[in-house]
C-alpha cells in the first residue's frame, strides 16, 4: 500500500511533550498528527518534500 505509515520511537523531553501536547490539542489533532502535520510543514517549505510521480503533490497548502 502506497499509504502505509512506518512506525518509529521517537524521544522527546518532558517539556517538549507537554508543549507538543497542548499544541496538538489546541488544533484538534493528536500529538502523532500533530508531530506528522509540522514535518510535512518543514519538508514542503524547505523544498525537500518529494513530489508524486506526476510532478502534483496532490495536497493543498495546510494539508498534510
Amino acid at each position: 500500500m502506497a499509504n502505509e505509515k512506518k512506525a518509529f520511537i521517537l524521544r522527546v523531553s518532558p517539556d517538549l511533550l507537554k508543549a507538543l501536547e497542548k499544541w496538538a490539542g489546541d488544533e484538534f489533532r493528536s500529538v502523532n498528527g500533530q508531530v506528522e502535520y509540522l514535518l510535512h510543514k518543514a519538508l514542503a517549505e524547505s523544498g525537500r518534500l518529494r513530489k508524486k510521480q506526476d510532478g502534483k503533490s496532490g495536497k493543498k497548502d495546510g494539508d498534510h
